[in-house]
């Protein structure tokens, strides 16, 4: 392997989503004199722009897709390498390109990502949506359906449902409660309205350039499965994407062939039982098919005993880690969840490996206020610190936890609401010991704010509610809440002129 190596790199990083290009940028400015490759399999790669710095912990970003040459005109240093990753042999510090070619590295960063986790593998009318060609994909798939499911109750799934317009929805939850990852049952609650109103106008139309990828040429191949992942559709030329950004949707007409709005109807707490086309349906006789069914193309069981035909499946049930290509012949440590596990300097169990982002999982001592979750804001967060550590190393200067895991903190939207989710934000692993206060202004807010001990420990705020700093200091400095008691989400009461 060894000698085979077309040339060597101080720092390799694999993956072009925004952990990957987040890493680049940051080794590229501390080090600017060191050869870095980034190896990518999409021509596009993810940038953040419009940073912005909210308060200590909360920021806020867009995500577009730029082609690559805009990092390489950035940083001379660069040298970007389109092909997928086949092989890694830590032992020779050195990785194989699915066309071929191997590289070493000195210190290599794996930001790999996460692929969907499909309901089915290889069946036509389920689809996943991860990237910017099964979203476009879906896209045109949907202009001509009358009737979609949707199973999941993540942040594409909340999204999806939302925009989706001209076509029924069925929409399939495992909770009890829609955002289950994001808020609880009374947010939900808040939330469910907006499915039923129209929306309002979008303020303008989203400016931001996007680039897409070409047709293949004819007799090419092109399979839109959202984890196009070579290995098993027998093709290098179709190779997964980076995920979508927090505003994917923008741009997108996400309109079905019926005229009017929208019809969501809701089913809780069930999953799929079985997917199966009207020709598997005649040997069911048995089926409870509601009268309107009429003939769809495909037909979905949930295990609440409905069974629903449909145009097209939705697959939005969250991702796994995309460690595939990495794990033969080397021996990573994985985490429960499949991912690679890192230690405070985003370090894997492989030297001079390191993770960021979907692919690898936080295993060190968090802090209470701090939970790793698979977004937007953490794969930034992780890019950047793993490039700093990548860096302190070796220069050989000392590196500590970034602040950004002292909190857990998010920015995002749903249904038109800005929500920020702070530390706890569900009460979770708190079990009984905690209390909630809620306040609720229909249409407008929803304020929860979870103490345990008397102190904040975390909160969901819907709507523009202006209290996200004064909470996040509330949350760092655990603060005696006690005396406040239910005064403390007073509408009529200045909170931040307490505790200024």
């Amino acid at each position: 392997m060894a000698e085979r190596k077309e040339k060597t790199f101080r720092f390799v990083i694999v993956g072009g989503g925004i952990a990957g290009v987040t890493c680049v940028e940051q080794l590229s400015s501390q080090i600017p004199s060191a050869d870095v490759a980034l190896i990518t399999a999409s021509p596009h790669i993810k940038a953040v722009t419009n940073y912005k710095q909210v308060s200590k912990t909360l920021e806020e970003f867009d995500v577009e897709e730029r082609p690559s040459s805009v990092l390489e005109e950035k940083f001379p240093n660069l040298t970007v390498i389109h092909s997928a990753v086949k092989s890694l042999h830590t032992q020779s510090h050195a990785l194989e390109t699915t066309d071929g070619r191997v590289f070493g590295y000195e210190k290599l960063c794996i930001c790999g990502g996460g692929r969907p986790k499909l309901l089915t593998q290889d069946n036509p009318y389920v689809l996943g949506i991860r990237d910017t060609d099964s979203a476009q994909e879906f896209q045109k798939r949907l202009s001509k359906a009358k009737r979609i499911v949707v199973v999941g109750n993540g942040g594409i799934a909340l999204e999806l449902v939302y925009e989706v317009e001209g076509c029924e929805v069925i929409w399939a939850v495992k909770d009890k409660a829609i955002g289950n990852t994001f808020f609880d049952a009374g947010a939900a609650q808040f939330l469910i309205p907006s499915l039923e109103a129209d929306k309002p106008e979008r303020a303008s139309p989203c400016k931001r350039t996007r680039y897409t990828t070409k047709e293949p040429a004819p007799g090419g191949s092109h399979t839109f499965t959202a984890d196009r992942n070579a290995r098993r559709q027998g093709s290098s030329s179709t190779e997964a994407g980076s995920a979508l950004g927090p505003d994917w949707h923008e741009g997108i007409n996400l309109q079905g062939s019926e005229q009017g709005t929208r019809r969501v109807s809701l089913e809780y707490q069930c999953e799929v039982e079985k997917i199966f086309t009207s020709e598997e349906l005649l040997n069911f006789p048995q089926q409870t098919l509601r009268p309107e069914n009429g003939s769809w193309p495909v037909y979905i069981k949930l295990t609440n005993g409905k069974t629903y035909g449909c145009d097209l499946v939705v697959s939005a049930t969250g991702v796994v880690p995309n460690t595939e290509p990495f794990l033969h012949g080397n021996n990573f440590a994985l985490a429960d969840d499949g991912g690679l596990q890192v230690d405070d300097h985003m370090m894997t169990s492989e030297p001079d490996v390191y993770a960021a982002g979907d692919v690898c999982t936080a295993c060190w001592e968090h802090s209470p206020m701090w939970q790793q979750m698979r977004l937007w804001t953490q794969a930034r967060q992780m890019g950047w610190y793993a490039g700093r550590c990548m860096a302190a190393h070796v220069l050989s200067e000392p590196i500590e936890l970034d602040f950004c895991f002292e909190l857990f903190s998010h920015i995002t939207k749903f249904f038109n609401y800005k929500v920020v989710l702070l530390g706890k934000f569900n009460g979770q692993g708190l079990g009984s010991n905690h209390e909630l206060l809620v306040r609720c202004t229909k249409g407008l807010e929803y304020v929860k704010v979870i103490l345990s001990g008397g102190r904040m420990v975390g909160a969901v705020l819907i709507g523009e509610t202006d209290l996200e700093e004064t909470f996040e200091n509330l949350i760092l400095n655990q603060m005696d809440l006690t005396p406040y008691g239910e005064e403390l989400l007073n509408p009529n009461i200045d909170i931040e002129d307490y505790f200024d």
